[in-house]
């Protein structure tokens, strides 16, 4: 979870997971869609399903215990060289390196490390440093301290430089340089997209269809969508339900992913018969993507201020 997510919106979400999935048997043995339902609002979907898999794989392959080799874990989905040495590091005291997001802050600082650390040539120089300063003994203090000292000290504006205990070796501090490492990855406009969501609704129910599971929301339900132009739109409702009718159309909502940002205007759609399965959602039973909760929720007030039929959405 705290790949790409910071720790104060982690703690309710890994509290909540671990209370429905306790141990990796308990988490191999769920369905899917459980499992979503407790990521959902997260983000990065794949994270989940990478999770599922791999409890699958511990009991299918290591009898029901985490694997100790560095090898074995990076061979589970997801886990990249880093994770794989945070995890034995701090389980199991291993004297492996990694190089997360507060690491790679800490040591370009320290070490004063030229270019941005998504090129290759200084990923590979930060990767030979975080090596060459993990220790062969407490090696799980050591990854647990430096981790620290980037989230807590070295922070990515207004570093405490005071209080570090590096200080007199950081060649960022002794030079007051600390505002220029890491250097800042080069900016890049993200590019806008439109969708419409369309709410097939019918007596207090609606439509939902799960996402395949790769890509955005992969293996999450969420509304059916289609180009954004009343051709389009107008042709995927007659294709759903020929007696199909347009009752509202709710404001756009804009949501940014990491590389684009996507506007979804919602359409709510009344149903002339019912030749689907609808459901009313709850968040508890369905993953649904947090945007489309916020449409749900709008729909919801919509019918509930006598506009429309009664849609009830937990």
């Amino acid at each position: 979870m705290l790949q790409q997510t910071q720790v104060a919106t982690v703690i309710g979400y890994f509290n909540n997971f671990i209370a429905h999935f306790p141990d990796i048997k308990t988490l191999a043995n769920a369905d899917i869609d459980a499992v979503l339902a407790q990521w959902a609002g997260l983000g990065y979907y794949a994270r989940a399903r990478n999770l599922h898999q791999s409890a699958q794989i511990i009991m299918a392959q290591h009898q029901g215990r985490f694997p100790e080799q560095l090898a074995a874990v990076m061979a589970l989905p997801g886990v990249g060289e880093s994770t794989a040495g945070a995890i034995l590091s701090l389980s199991f005291n291993q004297p492996q390196a990694i190089l997360d997001g507060n690491v790679k802050r800490v040591l370009s600082r320290y070490h004063q490390v030229q270019g941005h650390y998504q090129q290759s040539a200084t990923l590979k120089a930060l990767w030979r440093l975080a090596r060459t300063h993990t220790p062969a003994t407490r090696n799980n203090e050591y990854t647990q301290a430096i981790m620290d000292l980037g989230a807590t000290i070295c922070t990515r504006s207004q570093p405490k430089c005071e209080l570090c205990p590096m200080r007199n070796n950081c060649l960022s501090c002794q030079q007051q340089t600390q505002d220029q490492y890491p250097e800042a990855k080069p900016k890049k406009a993200k590019p806008h997209k439109t969708t419409a969501a369309l709410i097939f609704a019918h007596q207090g129910q609606i439509y939902l269809e799960q996402r395949p599971s790769q890509g955005i929301w992969g293996g999450l339900y969420s509304l059916p969508e289609c180009e954004d132009t009343k051709q389009i739109i107008n042709d995927t409702i007659a294709a759903f339900d020929k007696q199909g009718r347009i009752v509202h159309t709710l404001p756009v909502l804009k949501h940014s992913f990491t590389h684009y940002h996507l506007h979804i205007r919602p359409i709510v759609v009344e149903l002339g018969s019912v030749n689907h399965k609808l459901h009313v959602p709850t968040t508890q039973e369905l993953g649904i993507p947090r945007p489309i909760q916020t449409i749900l929720q709008q729909v919801a007030l919509l019918f509930e201020s006598g506009k429309g039929e009664t849609l009830t959405v937990k």
